[in-house]
């Protein structure tokens, strides 16, 4: 349990620099501490090999795919880290530093447990770890009553969310003879019967967690929480949670329901990803606040992630990892440019970027590359992570999942109309600037530098996706026909 124990350490030494560090300006030095040391404690996970092992009964293993899905989360965190240094060490958020990092500390470790777990009980555990920490991120800015109202609505969803994947999983256990480990509910299902039973479980779980990933239609939360929470916040959300959330999808419903891919699980995926990506599609063309634009954006591509649970093979989930991770600089790209200009500003709407060449060309253009990426415009990385993960699904040979890709590439079509209204207010529009010349911090500027780099060469350079498929290997086992 390297990378657990790894951010335990972290988590432990941030807490105590925070705690027994005087108030006498030695606690600036914690925002530069905590990133030094999540960056080495990142690399270290990276570096040290991992066999496949299996701890605590086997309800947790270690592989080399766990360990690349828990590296590519690290990239996030690491980023939003970057991110949010400038908003973190404000006047109104300065004495509260520690507790943000040791909260994104503690959702991440949930989220570690999630990736590993092959028993639902610490699945469940690990997903508590993740979403409670949350809430109280969402709430974070104690002075805004949009963030206490986002923080109410995330928690009610989250409960009610909860309360439906247990019950769900109160089903799988009734029908599975009485145990939750990932692999004696396979081999039940193997040499069992199709029920009813088992289609209801299948669709609480799937509401559960697709809560999470903000699934149509279980993602009415995400547009209120996006806006309301500060947009560092906003920001980890988009990209950590959801990435964490859709391996341990995959992994649930592959490795424990693989055997009625066809008979149940297949038609209802089909049915939320084509929502997903239409409904969020849709609700993003309307809206005009930059974070709530984000928001139906970020809908839209948890369909797009969907589609390598679609493949159910080493393949799909190869191309959903590296399309998660072209997503997590992409999108933290688009939040780096809205966080920095709000932090100056206090401007987060659409038409306040009209004209953002002029003032601050080198913000335009981090946020141009960011929606061509998000859009799938080549020759950006977002062009090449479509393409991976719809070679993922068309692969299979099924004709229904050759139409599933045709519409999601119209999707995409439709996609670039309201990416591009961000790129014609910014470069096109006759107005005047709202957004006078400034400067970033240099945090900022280096945050900006990493997503600018990933988007341009993450697809460009196959070792990247090489090693994802490398990761997931015979690693990786499948319980399909």
């Amino acid at each position: 349990m390297l990378p657990e124990l790894i951010i335990l350490g972290i988590f432990l030494l941030v807490f105590l620099f925070d705690t027994f560090t005087p108030d006498n300006g030695s606690k600036k030095f914690l925002t530069p501490f905590t990133t030094v040391l999540f960056l080495l404690g990142t690399v270290a996970i990276w570096l040290v090999p991992s066999a496949p092992e299996a701890v605590f009964g086997g309800m947790y293993v270690d592989t080399p795919v766990c360990k690349a899905m828990k590296c590519i989360l690290n990239v996030g965190v690491f980023i939003c880290f970057l991110q949010a240094a400038k908003w973190v060490e404000s006047d109104v958020m300065g004495f509260r530093r520690g507790e943000f990092y040791e909260l994104i500390l503690v959702t991440l470790f949930g989220m570690y447990l999630m990736i590993s777990a092959r028993h639902f009980l610490l699945f469940i555990i690990g997903l508590e770890s993740a979403s409670l920490p949350i809430a109280a991120l969402v709430a974070f800015n104690k002075n805004k009553y949009e963030s206490h109202e986002a923080a109410i609505k995330y928690i009610m969803t989250a409960v009610f969310s909860s309360g439906i994947l247990l019950t769900g999983l109160s089903f799988v256990y009734a029908f599975s003879g009485g145990s939750l480990y990932f692999s004696d509910i396979a081999v039940y299902i193997t040499s069992g019967r199709m029920s009813g039973l088992l289609l209801c479980a299948l669709a609480f779980v799937l509401a559960g967690i697709g809560f999470k990933l903000s699934l149509v239609p279980f993602h009415l939360w995400t547009g209120d929480v996006y806006q309301g929470a500060p947009t560092a916040v906003t920001a980890y959300l988009s990209v950590v949670s959801k990435g964490a959330a859709a391996f341990a999808f995959f992994i649930i419903f592959v490795q424990v329901f693989g055997q009625v891919y066809s008979q149940a699980w297949e038609w209802m995926l089909y049915a939320v990803i084509i929502a997903t990506i239409t409904v969020g599609n849709l609700f993003a063309m309307r809206q005009k606040n930059m974070k709530r634009f984000m928001a139906f954006s970020s809908v839209s591509q948890a369909g797009y992630i969907m589609l390598g649970v679609m493949a159910a093979d080493q393949l799909g989930l190869a191309s959903m990892m590296f399309y998660i991770l072209v997503y997590v600089v992409s999108n933290l790209g688009a939040f780096a440019v809205i966080s920095t200009i709000e932090d100056r500003t206090g401007l987060v709407g659409m038409d306040d970027y009209n004209g953002l060449h002029k003032t601050n060309p080198y913000l335009a253009v981090a946020m141009t590359l960011a929606m061509f990426s998000l859009a799938g415009i080549p020759p950006f990385a977002g062009f090449f992570s479509k393409i991976l993960i719809f070679t993922s699904v068309t692969g299979t040979g099924s004709m229904a999942l050759y139409m599933l890709v045709l519409i999601a590439l119209i999707n995409t079509i439709i996609s670039l109309y309201y990416y591009l209204l961000v790129v014609k207010a910014m470069w096109i529009s006759p107005d005047t600037p709202k957004i006078e010349t400034f400067n970033s911090g240099r945090c900022e500027k280096v945050c900006l530098t990493l997503c600018v780099l990933g988007i341009v060469f993450m697809g460009l350079v196959s070792c990247v996706y090489q090693y994802c498929v490398d990761s997931v290997g015979s690693s990786f086992f499948l319980a399909l026909n």
